[in-house]
């Protein structure tokens, strides 16, 4: 979050979501290097063309790879397999005078990025074609891919650059099933609570422990994979592009990016001062030994409520 600060610009930020059906879910258990590959560049070269023939500008993303059913009324949190990728994109881009070009499309007085129907369509082409080159499918099943619709979904600009970062904070580091959502762990197999996004209604459901394994790894990604991508202006590459565009904007960029120290960062994002007691909620903790080795075992509140405090 404290990284991404030094990369806003002071202009509308749409939410873009890319799916892929179901049909392919075979092909992303058995191939996810190449097919998770495929879904991030095509999901870019998709903005990046409409951005081109659109504004006739070069814009950016940040792309959220994310695995387990996104939130809408056909998908829930029963950790079923469901690649799609979260995308942040800037409303507009440099055109070839070096200039900043904003979106103008509007629906109803409200303002949108591109057309998801034109979007949908441009996506499932180049997908279909990249995954021809890199793993040859039966003409049938093309076929079939072709008849498909598929699914962009876009949502109005983020209510400020603070809603950005706020929002990329939130889904970057997120896991298959939170602990707070396990309810029981026996011989039976796993309950937990899940959301019914059809009735956005809390449920629980009850999985063998090999059948929850079995869903639970299908949400590892391979090992050294990165789920976060940044493309165009927002591309490592581009950095010094970017900066300077942010000068034109009159915004002030920091020469030299310091560090914060993890206390202070949680204190600004986290509403959570490290330094005071958690069970008494005052006093100041001290850090009187720091034991290297394996992360033990959670304590129990009421050993924790011996912790050293200095008043």
């Amino acid at each position: 979050m404290e990284s991404r600060k030094q990369d806003l610009l002071p202009v509308p930020y749409f939410h873009v979501v890319f799916t892929v059906p179901d049909k392919l879910n075979s092909l992303f258990l058995h191939h996810p290097v190449v097919l998770y590959n495929l879904l991030f560049a095509s999901a870019w070269e998709t903005i990046a063309q409409f951005s081109y023939t659109k504004l006739q500008a070069e814009t950016g993303m940040v792309a959220i790879l994310h695995i387990a059913p996104k939130r809408d009324r056909f998908w829930g949190q029963n950790l079923s397999l469901h690649p799609h990728v979260h995308c942040v994109v800037p409303g507009g881009g440099i055109n070839f005078k070096g200039q900043w070009k904003q979106v103008k499309t509007s629906v109803n007085g409200k303002v949108f990025l591109f057309r998801v129907e034109n979007l949908s369509t441009v996506l499932r082409g180049k997908f279909i074609s990249a995954l021809q080159k890199k793993l040859p499918q039966d003409k049938r099943f093309i076929r079939e891919l072709y008849k498909t619709n598929w699914v962009v979904y876009a949502k109005e600009p983020f209510a400020g650059p603070e809603e950005v970062i706020d929002y990329l904070g939130s889904y970057t580091h997120k896991v298959a099933i939170s602990n707070h959502r396990l309810l029981n762990v026996d011989e039976t197999g796993v309950r937990f609570r899940w959301r019914d996004y059809r009735d956005n209604k809390v449920k629980v459901m009850t999985l063998e422990g090999a059948e929850f394994l079995r869903r639970f790894w299908h949400h590892i990604l391979p090992r050294g994979f990165m789920r976060i991508h940044h493309y165009g202006l927002l591309s490592t590459t581009r950095r010094v592009q970017l900066r300077e565009l942010q000068q034109a904007f009159g915004i002030p960029v920091p020469k030299i990016k310091e560090k914060k120290h993890w206390k202070d960062i949680s204190r600004e994002h986290l509403n959570y001062n490290p330094d005071i007691c958690p069970i008494r909620e005052k006093g100041h903790m001290v850090t009187f030994e720091i034991i290297f080795g394996p992360r033990p075992p959670p304590l129990h509140p009421a050993a924790l409520s011996k912790s050293l405090v200095k008043s």
